[in-house]
């Protein structure tokens, strides 16, 4: 009978040395995606100039409004809710601050791109905190809202942004020869990770997240932490139809439309739980850059739009499954 235990026993140590390496690789699953992406590329595409200082460059200005979008997303989700309608706050933010900015000063059109995006956000919030709806049934219905009122701003046609301060902050200026939308960039998961990791609002939209009921009695004010998440997504997105705006100099009604995906999935694969009481502003950073260099990576190996869709969806689906995946579960 010994050798039989002997063998069961190194089984046993088999499966937890097994169990032990899933975790840390789901763990560590936004770094290995990172460098894996990377490396496939920077191997396939190195004729086709991918690692040019021009590219590599151009892939994080192009990531700059979701990556901000993101750093939203991950309070929202630490918090135990979800946002959909950011894409549609966007474009309702650009096209505002557009419009201001062809009859005001510059710091009325920001603050009025802005304003919109805390309002937007903290609209849904209102819901969601003290009606206790949904986030999910009440985000989604203000996506289809917003999206509806950025088209109905301008009769679907795009609003051109003519004032070089704007589009200098906000997108083409650079700063000591950095991009300012790479110093947004920065700013931005600077803001995130101090807020999110350093302060007690942070330590208290993880603990709602966690549980909501056992922080309730703890004695945080959950409806209030909701609210307020919701409104810091909401003002993140506006910040990111600036910076859309600035980059494209002008504001349609699309901005934003074709990110929803892509922002959820860069935020779950950096690391933020769907379920919540977990997250990370660094992982939704590297998430971001994935996605960007997913995109970009695609594009110079020559695949047409649908084929794109197709092997990004299927990347998406395979890093998502993985980093869900809870490996604790018999």
């Amino acid at each position: 009978m010994q050798p039989a235990k002997s063998t069961k026993g190194k089984v046993a140590i088999g499966g937890s040395l097994l169990h032990s390496l899933l975790q840390n690789i789901q763990r560590n699953l936004i770094y290995f995606g990172f460098l894996g992406i990377f490396f496939f590329f920077a191997a396939t595409l190195y004729d086709d100039g991918f690692l040019t200082t021009r590219n590599l460059t151009n892939i994080v200005l192009q990531t700059a409004p979701a990556t901000v979008m993101a750093i939203g997303l991950v309070f929202v989700l630490s918090a135990g809710e979800i946002d959909l309608s950011f894409g549609s706050t966007v474009a309702v933010s650009a096209l505002t601050a557009a419009l201001v900015l062809q009859s005001a000063p510059l710091i009325v059109g920001v603050l009025a791109g802005l304003g919109v995006g805390l309002a937007i956000g903290l609209f849904n919030g209102v819901f969601v905190a003290y009606f206790r709806l949904p986030s999910f049934l009440v985000t989604l219905a203000t996506m289809g809202l917003f999206a509806g009122i950025a088209r109905s701003l301008t009769n679907l046609r795009s609003i051109p942004v003519i004032n070089d301060t704007f589009t200098g902050i906000f997108g083409s200026g650079k700063l000591y020869s950095i991009p300012s939308l790479v110093i947004w960039t920065i700013l931005a998961v600077l803001f995130g990770h101090i807020v999110y990791r350093h302060t007690r609002f942070g330590a208290h939209v993880l603990a709602v997240g966690d549980n909501a009921r056992a922080a309730q009695v703890s004695g945080i004010r959950v409806a209030r932490i909701r609210l307020y998440a919701l409104t810091v997504c909401g003002g993140l997105a506006g910040l990111a139809g600036l910076l859309y705006a600035g980059r494209l100099q002008a504001a349609k009604y699309t901005l934003g439309e074709s990110d929803l995906m892509t922002v959820i999935a860069a935020v779950i694969v950096g690391g933020t739980s769907l379920y919540g009481g977990k997250g990370s502003v660094i992982g939704a950073l590297l998430g971001s850059l994935m996605m960007g260099m997913l995109n970009n990576g695609l594009i110079l190996m020559g695949l047409d739009v649908s084929d794109q869709m197709i092997v990004r969806g299927i990347i998406i689906l395979v890093a998502v499954a993985f980093s869900l995946r809870n490996f604790n579960r018999v």
